[in-house]
């Protein structure tokens, strides 16, 4: 049972209508942070709309593969070798998400997990919206030092008990998120809900076995390096026009979730003769987004440069018809 913490406020009388009705706070551990990575374990407390806890759960899950990095989430090769697949428990996770909005914290990353994982299980994840508690942190205003989950647990005078422990990572995000819910309800601020869309299309590249019969190639100190794409071969023919071919050479952006992996879209774009640029520039072409007003960085800065922006679906349409570089 979750305890009021000093700084926590009171439940406003007068909830706010438009809030959900109920949230799953999720935490997962993975192999890493590339997106062939797994996930090896994964906590989610159930809350209901005001941010009361219902229940919890917690599973570990065999990756089929090396665990990463094992300095950091402590799970070993011998501990996750008897877990269930994720398949395996896919429906129970399922089941804790359905009809709620998926809390986490750096929410992004938990998601494009949760729909590989989902996607690698030809199944679907029952989210259709996420909240990330850096979002609603900054939102409230709230004075932390930086935007860790231990800042702000520190905030709100919770305990953490083992970091980068899926269980108790959720744990402590659910007791900071009761109160940041009630504050915003209370200051009737609109809650930074952002949109999922489960993957229907995606790859994913086997991880190579070492001669050891281990996986992968994570050493202390570092991660696996990412992958790199060739250079553009044509040069940069400007921004795109509404109405207009792309033209080979552009410099295309992505941002936020989409239907298709997004290394797929990538690949679609390069192997089209366009530049795809991990940043937004005065010199990026296009960014292509499913949600431009999302407020991330990239949506911010194509606005301040003017830079185009389509979505996903008349992305795929326009590389269909990929104009020619000069000469």
């Amino acid at each position: 049972m979750l305890e009021d913490r000093a700084t926590a406020v009171s439940s406003p009388t007068q909830w706010p209508a438009a809030y959900p009705q109920g949230y799953a706070v999720v935490d997962v551990e993975t192999t890493g942070l590339a997106r062939d990575d797994r996930i090896i374990s994964a906590a989610v407390y159930r809350l209901d709309a005001r941010g009361e806890v219902e229940d919890h759960w917690y599973t570990l899950v065999n990756p089929e593969r090396d665990p990463g990095p094992v300095w950091i989430h402590g799970l070993t090769s011998d501990v996750l070798e008897g877990a269930p697949l994720f398949a395996d428990v896919a429906e129970e996770f399922a089941a804790r998400l359905d009809g709620r909005v998926l809390v986490a914290h750096n929410a992004v990353f938990d998601w494009q997990m949760i729909a590989r994982e989902y996607a690698r299980a030809r199944l679907e994840a029952p989210v259709r919206q996420r909240l990330c508690t850096i979002a609603l942190s900054k939102e409230l205003g709230l004075p932390l030092p930086n935007f860790k989950l231990e800042s702000l647990a520190a905030h709100f005078g919770v305990v953490q008990q083992r970091a980068h422990h899926a269980l108790d990572d959720a744990r402590v995000l659910a007791e900071a998120f009761r109160p940041s819910l009630l504050a915003a309800a209370a200051g009737d601020v609109r809650l930074p809900l952002l949109e999922c869309l489960p993957l229907t299309e995606w790859s994913d590249r086997p991880v190579p076995r070492q001669a050891s019969g281990g996986y992968g190639g994570y050493r202390a100190g570092g991660w696996r390096p990412s992958r790199k794409r060739p250079a553009c071969p044509y040069p940069n023919p400007g921004r795109y026009e509404d109405g207009e071919r792309l033209k080979q050479g552009m410099r295309v952006a992505f941002s936020g979730d989409t239907s298709t992996e997004r290394e797929l879209l990538e690949d679609r774009a390069t192997e089209c003769g366009l530049h795809v640029a991990s940043s937004i520039s005065r010199l990026t072409s296009l960014l292509v987004t499913n949600d431009p007003d999302s407020g991330t960085s990239k949506t911010v800065k194509a606005r301040q440069f003017g830079t185009p922006i389509v979505d996903e679906a008349a992305f795929g349409q326009l590389l269909g018809d990929v104009e020619p570089a000069d000469g």
